[in-house]
């Protein structure tokens, strides 16, 4: 009995301890969580930290690919819609992209094919998406452009930090891949592209992000401080490899990402890309984790964050199904695991589950490209089972651009979908700094200002909005200002060229 007061008093102390700008916050949104135009409005102002599972090429509007063409005086091949060097012929079926902003028709028929815009739900979600990046040619090669149009969104959006993948000088390390050829000696294939030059790929890889760096700040104008939000955005990348290739390149552009990942401090990890169901994919899935587990041991201190399980039945034979997040966490010596929407497949699911647990295995849940391109959504997703068994998520965007989504608005899909609470929401967003592959002291800076952010933001809602939903002025008392709602506390967060 003694205990049981013991306990009873400890939690008593933490609810009286809890932080009222928090708590009224959490209880106003309980009461419009069911309200489509309040809640939109709470969370386009909630700080959101950072987005860990983001696709830069994925992650731009086909809008903007489609300015930066006509800019360009590149082509549209309308039999694909895709964007073209060549010289142009309307008649012959590639009128300048320049016309195609013109003609509303056809500008909005490009949209429509290189997103999921407007898709047909009887066709393949999953093909259309994939096809998409295939139709953005050169622009997509515009870095800096890129990174300047991310980083405005993610400051509108109170985004503070991007970890992105990309390929940094992917075309090279495939080519001195393939000229090096297979070698099932990892550590001699290694040996072999290290003695033939490998550096200059890594010094030139490391110049195109300068280079990209530059022009983001320029467009951004950020040393006149402009736009000093998107400016303070902080961004670091995420080396990313085909797994569709053949396996010296796979292994190429690995050894890419993990030299580069030791010389500089931008590229905080590694992960491998392109649909995990791809024929060559899953064959050489097991091949792909042994390569991961030797480049480890080779460079210990560089991150690992893979995609696995985004995947559901049908898709791939069911034996494909069963250990792919498990492998990767084993053999892959992932630290974040992308999607694991297939997570219930795999064999002893709930023992995973416990033992992503216990390792603190953070999960990139994407939501709207689970629905889109897998087809699971609402209670079909496995982001219960994760808080349920105190699996660590963060929400990401995965490809904004192609989705035609944001953070927000995946944020709104986790409440109205999983009817999940503030304080849930909360917890997300502080996992997502928190397992981020930020180096410490830029995670200190990045906690700290989210802290204020949300003490800010907490502050503003839990008085301003709460007065006004009660109908009360500014001057109304305290008591008259408290809301009554009470709120529900959680049960325990190329190829596709760069995705």
């Amino acid at each position: 009995m003694a205990a049981l007061l013991v306990g009873v008093a400890t939690a008593g102390a933490l609810a009286a301890a809890a932080d009222p700008g928090e708590t009224a916050t959490a209880r106003y949104f309980a009461s419009i969580r069911d309200q489509p135009s309040l809640l939109l409005a709470f969370l386009a102002e909630m700080p959101k930290g950072g987005d860990l599972h983001n696709h830069l090429t994925g992650a731009v509007y086909a809008e903007s690919y489609l300015r930066w063409a006509a800019e360009d005086n590149l082509c549209l091949a309308t039999a694909t819609m895709t964007i073209v060097a060549a010289t142009c012929d309307a008649a012959d079926g590639r009128p300048p992209v320049a016309d195609v902003l013109r003609n509303a028709t056809l500008f909005s028929q490009a949209i429509d094919a290189m997103s999921m815009r407007h898709w047909n739900r009887t066709l393949n979600g999953h093909d259309h998406f994939f096809a998409a990046f295939d139709k953005f040619g050169p622009p997509s090669d515009k870095t800096g452009d890129m990174l300047a149009e991310v980083a405005a969104r993610a400051a509108a959006e109170r985004v503070s930090y991007l970890e992105l993948m990309l390929s940094p000088n992917g075309t090279a390390a495939r080519q001195r891949g393939r000229t090096a050829g297979w070698d099932p000696d990892l550590g001699r294939l290694r040996e072999r592209l290290l003695a033939d030059g490998f550096q200059d790929v890594v010094a030139e890889a490391r110049r195109r992000i300068d280079v990209a760096e530059a022009r983001q700040r320029d467009l951004l104008r950020c040393g006149e401080k402009v736009d000093a939000a998107a400016c303070g955005v902080s961004i670091r990348y995420i080396a990313q490899a085909g797994r569709a290739g053949v396996p010296e390149q796979v292994f190429a552009q690995l050894l890419a990402g993990f030299e580069i990942g030791m010389q500089d401090p931008r590229f905080v990890g590694v992960n491998l890309v392109q649909p995990e169901d791809d024929p060559t994919a899953v064959r050489d899935f097991s091949l792909h984790m042994a390569m991961l587990d030797f480049l480890h041991g080779k460079y210990p201190g560089v991150r690992i964050a893979l995609h696995a399980g985004e995947l559901v039945e049908g898709l791939v034979p069911p034996e494909a199904l069963r250990f792919h997040i498990r492998a990767s966490l084993r053999t892959g010596h992932a630290r974040r695991i992308g999607h694991a929407g297939g997570v219930m497949y795999e064999d002893d699911a709930l023992g995973l589950l416990r033992e992503m647990a216990a390792n603190r295995v953070l999960v990139e849940v994407a939501l709207s490209s689970n629905d889109l391109i897998l087809g699971i959504k609402g209670a079909r997703h496995p982001l219960s089972m994760f808080l349920k068994y105190g699996v660590p998520v963060a929400l990401v965007t995965d490809d904004a651009g192609v989705a035609r989504s944001t953070m927000t608005l995946e944020f709104r899909k986790a409440v109205e979908e999983h009817a999940l609470d503030y304080r849930t929401l909360k917890r997300m967003v502080r996992n997502s700094l928190e397992y981020s592959f930020a180096d410490e002291s830029m995670k200190r800076r990045l906690r700290s200002g989210l802290e204020e952010a949300f003490k800010v933001f907490e502050r503003r809602t839990g008085r301003g909005l709460v007065t006004r939903a009660l109908g009360t002025g500014d001057s109304g008392t305290k008591d008259q200002r408290r809301p009554t709602t009470n709120d529900q506390r959680p049960t325990t967060k190329d190829q596709r060229p760069n995705k």
